[in-house]
């Protein structure tokens, strides 16, 4: 059976069709792998949750830059919480064991909404029961308020029984930020240390 031949110039469209389609699918890929797919909220470029300037449970004042080449996880609440707290700083005690060798990556920021109550030494002995590594901020009755509303935290004080005897309300998401300090994520409670340390794998490969 006799074939016809492929002019030259049949092959040189032939050629250059492959090539545009090879870079279209290799633009295709790099797209798509451009963007991690998180489990959590992705918060990438919002305009609050931008940080902190508060002293911590050893009287120093700190901010994000102080935790540079690690992801950092930013949680709300009180030590006198009796489940949501604990609960959370647990998981994230966990999650460090899971990122294995990568767990120095991680930094647990533990803010106070009852700084009346949390004492710095309460604090620091509160964040001994977890991991020595977490860290506590105790912001002032003035700061509180200012703190909450850039990272769009609810808390309030619901009295008790007896005076002194009050609780606190308060969200009970985390807020993580990349190795470079800039807002990622919104962690919701109860997702899980396997979801959790995850997404913290995604963003110490990513960053």
């Amino acid at each position: 059976m006799k074939t016809n031949p492929i002019s030259k110039r049949d092959a040189i469209k032939l050629i250059a069709g492959s090539v545009l389609l090879a870079g279209g699918v290799a633009t295709f890929t790099a797209c798509s792998e451009a963007k991690p797919q998180f489990k959590s909220i992705d918060l990438t470029g919002a305009d609050y949750a931008q940080g902190f300037v508060l002293a911590d449970h050893n009287g120093q004042v700190r901010n994000l830059k102080d935790f540079a080449g690690k992801v950092v996880v930013v949680f709300f609440g009180f030590t006198q919480c009796p489940d949501v707290c604990p609960m959370s700083m647990a998981e994230l005690a966990e999650v460090k064991k899971l990122l294995g060798p990568d767990g120095d990556k991680l930094q647990a920021v533990f803010i106070s909404v009852d700084p009346e109550r949390d004492t710095p030494e309460l604090l620091k002995a509160y964040m001994g029961n977890f991991d020595p590594s977490f860290v506590a901020l105790r912001p002032t009755l003035a700061q509180l308020p200012e703190v909450a509303k850039d990272f769009k935290v609810y808390y309030k004080k619901v009295e008790g029984k007896t005076p002194g005897s009050y609780t606190m309300d308060h969200s009970a998401g985390s807020y993580i930020f990349d190795a470079k300090g800039r807002i990622r994520l919104y962690y919701r409670y109860g997702s899980g240390a396997e979801t959790l340390a995850s997404d913290i794998r995604l963003l110490i490969k990513n960053t």
